[in-house]
């Protein structure tokens, strides 16, 4: 009778758990507009989530600190094993469908012995041995609870890895925008070296014309004042600069090599340039930002949860089972008519619990709404994040070329004002100013310069560009691939 009860159970387990009290998920309306503001102009080109990083940064130096970064970086290391670890968490939630099979054996002796009154042939201490195979307390999912709670843990696994391409494509921006910093660091250093040698040489002629009574203290004065200027600039930089170099060596896990930042005199023009990407439709962005991808499935895993805790109010029924051998003897454990067996359903209707299911079902659902927040959030953080790189790349462009004319005309201005002091037509202070702001419009053309190509990279970023990779890959994708 046993053995076709305990699969009559199992049929009808099996044929219950279709039963699910999970919503019914619809994608929630994106809450931005259905183009970014002001009609941008589309490049041709591949659309940067599906452009390899290594076909945007194709300077050599570049790419080989992105993959030393991809290999050595602690936070990407840690969203990786976040990844192993929601993993794991999902396949515990998923084991609860099965039953869990176990062998267990047991053992007593006890005096005095009960049995005795009944026959007094038994000694005064009484033996029980016993070897059984069978599961214990086995939920059927008859509501679909457990099927939930594994739903939300899948959930939350596609989240852990949507959220570790994202570290990803930050952290190659990261590594890119540290890297444009340094070039620039070391074209302001050149200005003002140059600007130094200058100054200095304005000084020596302006002492030497104030030793000669053509000129006064306050010219001399003035040139030395600029000198110090210029001094306390380049100090400041250096000090910049290698504060700079240490951020990127955090990206990288490692000392950034002197190549990185050598063979170019150009400095931010002589890199390899990196190519205008198309910036789509606002709704491109639900497919191509991992963040947006990961909220929503946080959004799911929320949802997911509201079935488990409906489930709650419903009863719980468990199976335990065992068939064996038991003997009064050890020696007798396995001989004829040794055998043992059990079966033991149970049910638990929950009825009275002082509210702690309905304030389950509350949390659950209040804890979906977040989530839904937290999406929308994403989606209007990605569009801002868009609207103001596409503002960048439609204004830099003219800035740069602004500011450098002007640079030029400063240029120019300084030489003309040199030339007519060293021949007494010009006055210490006309020179000093044409000087000043030289220097000012040099930096500034070399500082508009950095945020055009750092805009470029951050363009790149936010339309969900840099977790994509060729097919020959690099050494550290292909690590976290493999991990996740």
């Amino acid at each position: 009778m046993t053995k076709k009860l305990i699969p009559t159970a199992l049929a009808a387990a099996m044929l219950l758990a279709g039963c699910s009290l999970i919503p019914t998920y619809e994608r929630p309306a994106a809450p931005v507009p259905t183009t970014y503001p002001g009609d941008p102009s589309q490049p041709a080109g591949q659309a940067a989530a599906n452009l390899p990083w290594q076909n945007f940064f194709t300077d050599a130096r570049l790419a080989g600190l992105i993959q030393t970064a991809l290999v050595n970086n602690r936070d990407l290391h840690v969203s990786v094993l976040n990844i192993e670890q929601a993993r794991a968490q999902f396949q515990i939630e998923r084991s609860a469908l099965f039953p869990a099979l176990g062998v267990t054996g047991s053992g007593s002796r006890s005096s005095p012995n009960a049995y005795r009154a009944i026959d007094p042939s038994q000694g005064s201490v009484s033996s029980q041995y016993s070897v059984n195979l069978g599961f214990t307390a086995w939920e059927l999912d008859f509501f679909g609870r457990i099927r939930a709670l594994k739903d939300q843990a899948l959930s939350q696994y596609l989240a852990t890895d949507e959220t570790r391409k994202a570290v990803q494509i930050s952290l190659i921006a990261s590594v890119a925008n540290g890297w444009l910093t340094l070039l620039a660091d070391d074209e302001l250093l050149e200005i003002t070296r140059q600007t130094l040698a200058t100054r200095d040489e304005s000084v020596r002629l302006t002492k030497l014309r104030f030793d000669n009574g053509v000129s006064s203290e306050l010219d001399f004065q003035a040139a030395n004042s600029l000198l110090e200027t210029a001094r306390a600039s380049y100090a400041q930089q250096l000090r910049t600069r290698q504060q700079d170099e240490n951020a990127l060596a955090l990206l990288l896990g490692a000392p950034v090599p002197a190549e990185a930042t050598a063979g170019g005199t150009k400095g931010l023009d002589g890199i390899s340039p990196m190519p205008d990407v198309p910036a789509g439709l606002p709704s491109d962005l639900l497919a191509e930002r991992p963040d947006i991808r990961s909220a929503e499935q946080q959004l799911i895993a929320a949802n997911a949860n509201i079935g488990a805790a409906r489930a709650n109010f419903f009863p719980r029924v468990s199976l335990t089972s065992s068939i064996g051998t038991a003997s009064t003897e050890f020696s007798g454990l396995f001989d004829r008519g040794s055998k043992a067996w059990s079966f033991a359903p149970s049910i638990t209707l929950p009825i009275f619990n002082a509210g702690a299911n309905i304030a389950t079902l509350d949390s659950a659902k209040a804890g979906r709404e977040i989530a839904v927040a937290q999406y929308e959030k994403s989606i209007q953080t990605a569009f801002r994040e868009v609207a103001d790189a596409l503002a960048g790349r439609a204004t830099l462009g003219e800035q740069v070329r602004a500011q450098r004319a002007q640079a030029d005309a400063e240029g120019v201005r300084f030489k003309l004002s040199d030339l007519r002091y060293r021949n007494g037509i010009a006055s210490a202070l006309d020179l000093l100013d044409a000087q000043r702001s030289l220097f000012t419009a040099q930096q500034s053309a070399v500082t508009t310069r950095l945020l055009q190509l750092q805009n470029q990279v951050t363009l790149y970023k936010t339309l969900g560009g840099g977790w994509a990779t060729t097919d020959k890959g690099d050494q550290g994708n292909n690590k976290a691939d493999n991990k996740g």
